[in-house]
């Protein structure tokens, strides 16, 4: 019985002193990849990680399998469907999943479960107005002082930027898409 109540605690018990706002953004490869850097980083100091994917659903991508097989300590959620969305005329289900992975976010931040919440390409799913500028906001302002908030994803409104503590931008230099290099398996996805 003792064993359960000290787990108990050390699940409950504040592991980061004070947990900010993180944005990573721009129009080059390594977002994700940041972030889920981040989480594996977040883990070796144990750490209590999320990882909320909007406007993702395959459970193909490298990552989901990854943390799925061999990470336990990573929690992550899909808020998507398997294919693209059409900015211009997303589908019904496109933004009901986005609204259903807003409010899984809400309460993975509100519960104080998690040291460190990932929301993986919130900002295109704002861009691609699947959920509302104003709910992101309200939702950082609502933020518990002790978990840390990483946003992802190109298309980062400046009312974010203006809010969170770092910001990197991913810039494209070069890209082997131009000479026609096709996404691979473990290294796009």
């Amino acid at each position: 019985m003792n064993g359960d109540i000290n787990i108990i605690f050390n699940m409950k018990k504040d592991k980061l002193k004070e947990g900010l706002i993180q944005v990573y953004t721009g129009n080059g490869k390594g977002k994700t990849t940041a972030a889920l850097g981040l989480a594996l980083r977040a883990i070796g100091h144990d750490l209590r990680v999320i990882i909320i994917q909007f406007m993702k659903g395959s459970k193909n991508y490298g990552e989901v399998k990854a943390i799925n097989k061999y990470l336990p300590q990573i929690k992550i959620e899909q808020f998507g469907l398997t294919t693209f969305v059409n900015k211009n005329n997303p589908s019904k289900e496109d933004t009901e999943l986005a609204q259903k992975g807003l409010k899984r976010a809400r309460r993975a931040i509100l519960s104080q479960l998690y040291d460190l919440v990932i929301l993986d390409e919130i900002n295109v799913a704002m861009d691609f107005n699947l959920i509302s500028l104003e709910d992101v906001l309200e939702l950082i302002e609502d933020k518990p002082p002790k978990v840390e908030l990483v946003l992802t994803g190109r298309y980062v409104p400046e009312e974010i930027i203006e809010k969170a503590d770092l910001v990197s931008e991913v810039k494209e230099i070069k890209h082997w898409f131009t000479e026609g290099v096709d996404t691979r398996k473990g290294i796009e996805y």
